[in-house]
Formats: structure tokens, C-alpha cells, sequence
């Protein structure tokens, strides 16, 4: 095939935004030649090959709007570091079936380990299943809707976290929520509820979030919400930073970290 055409063919492949296939068109026609394809198996080729690129990008354009604090996947999640988690939850949860569903999941335990890393994880999969995924911090998100409401834009904001079919909430008890600001998160619940999913991750055992919110009736009617569609998975171990800390022989006491409750209490 002429060098024109093969330009003709570029810049019609370009019109069409099929820019993957612009680009490799001429090996691709090249290598078609060499394995004397069809017709049909060389459109299929490049159709597949395009395809494939489309949701690469657009993985890649759910990823970046997802705000994500770091990428870390969930195979690179070191599961026997945490024997007290169960896999076959976090496969489940990767299923990205509780999502379709609009069902909510809970990561409890102390720091560090690895709550936000699964909850990274399981958003990296959601984007890839072409869910739309939003990731926060509980004081962010809290601050966030207080300033909205100040401003007089609390409507608009909720319909805009209402939107993602994810919505990733991290650290949920590191700082206290005043009355406010529990009201204003319990809106958002109310919201999504049914609706989307949330992913949840905090420190404290559910018996303790009457304290976080700073009002038990309201920490109640978030938790009813949370947890009639869910999946609670409980981490009981030790901190990844501390073992490692431990290893270099910079802490002597065996147990640096202790919790009041069992996290998952209810």
C-alpha cells in the first residue's frame, strides 16, 4: 500500500478518533500482509485492538477524577502481614458486585493496617469496571459540605456526591465531627442511600462512632443506613509502620497500640 493512501487512512482513522490504530497502522498493516489475513480478521483486529485502547483511556480518565491519594492495587496488598483478614471478602468486594448493588462496605481497625491501601485498591478496581469512584477523607468531606452550607451551595453539593457510583470515605474517627457536621454527613448517607455505594474505613469500632459523631441518636440513623446494605470487614493486627519500626529495633514494647473495643462492635 502507497505511502498516500496509508496517510489518507491516518488522517480518516484521526477524524475518527480511532487514534491508537493511526498510530500503528503502519505495522499493523504490515504484519497483516506477512500472516495473509482476511479482510473480516483484519478489521477485527483493529477493532479489538481500538476497543481496548477506548477503555484504557477511559479507565485512566476515571482514575485521575477519582482523586485517589496514592495507586496501590490490591494485588500488591500483603494479605499474610494480616492473617485476621479474610481474602475471599476482599475478592468479593473487587467483584465491584456491591457497587452494581449499591451496597455499602466498612474497613475497621486500628492505624495502619492497611484500611486506606484496600480502599485504594478496591477504587483502582472500580475504575477499571467503569464505575465512577470518588475518594475523600472524612474531614475533607466534612469541611467540604460546611462550607458549602455557609455558602449557601449544600444542595448542590450533595447532588454532586450523590453522582459517583463509588464514594470512597477514609479515616472516619482519626478527628472528632461535631454536631454539625454529623448532620451534614448524615445527609449525605441519606442520599446515597440505596442509590450508591460508600466505602468506609475508620479506626473506631462501631460502638464508638456515638462519640465520633458527638450524638448517639445520630450516629444510630447513619449507621441503620450504612449497614443495611453491607459488607464489614474487620482488620485486627498490628500497624505495617510499627513492625517495621519493631524489625529495626526501634520499639522493645510488644503492644504499642491498643483498642478500647473490638473494632466491628456494634
Amino acid at each position: 500500500m502507497s505511502g498516500t493512501q496509508t496517510d489518507r487512512l491516518q488522517e480518516l482513522l484521526t477524524g475518527l478518533r480511532l487514534v491508537k490504530t493511526a498510530v500503528e497502522l503502519p505495522k499493523l498493516l504490515q504484519d497483516a500482509g506477512k500472516k495473509d489475513m482476511s479482510h473480516a480478521d483484519f478489521l477485527e483486529e483493529v477493532l479489538s485492538r481500538e476497543t481496548t485502547a477506548k477503555g484504557e483511556r477511559q479507565t485512566l480518565v476515571r482514575t485521575t477524577m477519582a482523586r485517589l491519594p496514592f495507586h496501590k492495587s490490591l494485588e500488591s496488598f500483603d494479605f499474610k502481614q494480616q492473617p485476621s483478614l479474610d481474602p475471599k471478602a476482599i475478592k468479593e468486594l473487587a467483584t465491584g458486585r456491591f457497587i452494581a448493588n449499591a451496597e455499602n462496605a466498612l474497613l475497621l481497625g486500628p492505624p495502619g493496617v492497611g484500611k486506606t491501601h484496600l480502599a485504594v485498591g478496591l477504587g483502582l478496581k472500580a475504575c477499571a469496571q467503569g464505575y465512577r469512584t470518588t475518594f475523600t477523607t472524612a474531614a475533607a468531606l466534612i469541611g467540604n459540605l460546611q462550607r458549602a452550607q455557609t455558602e449557601g451551595r449544600l444542595e448542590e453539593r450533595l447532588k454532586q456526591l450523590v453522582q459517583p457510583k463509588l464514594l470512597i470515605v477514609d479515616e472516619i474517627g482519626y478527628l472528632p465531627i461535631d454536631r454539625t457536621g454529623a448532620n451534614l454527613f448524615f445527609q449525605l448517607v441519606s442520599r446515597r442511600y440505596e442509590r450508591g455505594s460508600l466505602l468506609v474505613t475508620s479506626n473506631q469500632s462501631l460502638s464508638a462512632w456515638g462519640d465520633v459523631f458527638g450524638d448517639r441518636l445520630i450516629a444510630t440513623a447513619i449507621l441503620d443506613r450504612l449497614l443495611h446494605h453491607s459488607t464489614i470487614v474487620n482488620i485486627k493486627g498490628e500497624s505495617y509502620r510499627l513492625k517495621e519500626k519493631r524489625k529495626a529495633g526501634l520499639l522493645t514494647r510488644s503492644e504499642p497500640y491498643t483498642q478500647s473495643a473490638p473494632a466491628g462492635g456494634a
